[in-house]
């Protein structure tokens, strides 16, 4: 049992459609049939939606994709449309809402590993492979891979944990051609942010894309290249053969899974609200990755 600790009532608009609450993001229509994304500031742990949110951190998260797409944007093309807020919307929508194509999404969750670590590190140590895909003896948590890999994973409903799967899974589900494509777009998307983001003093270890088609064009959608969807870490602190200091929900984590917040995390309670010291610090932390990766002051 996991999920919302409580799920919110959606805001409803005047001209919007509501179509789905997911753990972060509000998903409406408008009525010329594109979607609206509206980030909310809610954060997810252990596959719970916490009770506590995070001030700021859905316009980040906004702001920071809108960042990479452009970066991004001579590799793939992306969904949004526009960032002006619809009529009638609550004037705290601003800065975290996007207008967005409404695509044929694919149901296969896009990951790209440079550095070994997650559930890549835990199939690694049982098998020496991640995703069916062979690696070289002698890796650690941490440890950077000879070339980055694409591991796909199946997208998985609120509350229940997305399944690692082969390419030839992939490849199965979706065609062979789009497998490829999508193999092809996610390891380039991964290769320029490593880059650009190694250029700041930040390790992109690993991230997930999603993708739909816009008729025969595949297009990238949801968010990108944020605390949420990667794993970014400070460079100056790397080492390998230990759990790396990152710029997510790992402050949220190490409370959750601490003494002090008396929460089981096997028990099927849920978890308690955060304490304002955890709240800071992780709103801090989203905060420098956006100031770290753009050059941006956050404002």
């Amino acid at each position: 049992m996991s999920g919302f600790v409580e799920k919110p009532e959606p805001i409803q608009v005047p001209g919007l459609v509501h179509l789905h609450t997911g753990k972060v993001r509000e998903l409406y229509r408008n009525e010329a049939g594109d979607l609206v994304m509206v980030a909310s500031d809610r954060i997810s742990a252990y596959d719970w939606v916490l009770p506590t949110e995070i001030p700021d951190k859905g316009r980040v998260l906004t702001q920071l994709s809108l960042w990479w797409f452009d970066q991004l944007a001579d590799l793939v093309p992306n969904h949004v449309l526009s960032t002006e807020l619809p009529e009638h919307a609550p004037a705290d929508w601003a800065g975290r809402t996007l207008v967005c194509k409404s695509l044929d999404m694919v149901p296969v969750e896009c990951v790209a590993r440079g550095y070994l670590t997650g559930s890549g590190l835990a199939e690694y140590n049982e098998s020496r492979t991640v995703c069916g895909l062979a690696l070289p003896e002698g890796l650690v948590d941490g440890s950077e891979l000879p070339a980055p890999i694409f591991t796909p994973a199946t997208k998985a409903a609120v509350g229940e944990h997305d399944e690692n799967v082969s390419y030839e899974e992939v490849a199965r589900q979706v065609g062979a051609d789009t497998a490829a494509r999508l193999r092809q777009a996610t390891l380039a998307a991964y290769s320029r942010a490593r880059d650009i983001a190694r250029d700041r003093g930040i390790i992109l270890a690993d991230t997930k894309f999603e993708f739909g088609f816009d008729g025969d064009e595949l297009v990238i959608a949801d968010e990108v290249l944020t605390p949420d969807s990667s794993r970014f870490w400070p460079a100056e602190q790397w080492e390998p053969g230990r759990p790396q200091p990152s710029f997510d929900k790992q402050y949220v984590r190490d409370w959750l899974t601490s003494p002090e917040s008396g929460w089981d995390r096997k028990s099927e309670q849920p978890p308690p609200p955060l304490p304002e010291k955890v709240v800071e610090a992780t709103r801090a932390k989203y905060i420098e990755a956006y100031e770290r990766l753009t050059g941006v002051t956050w404002s």
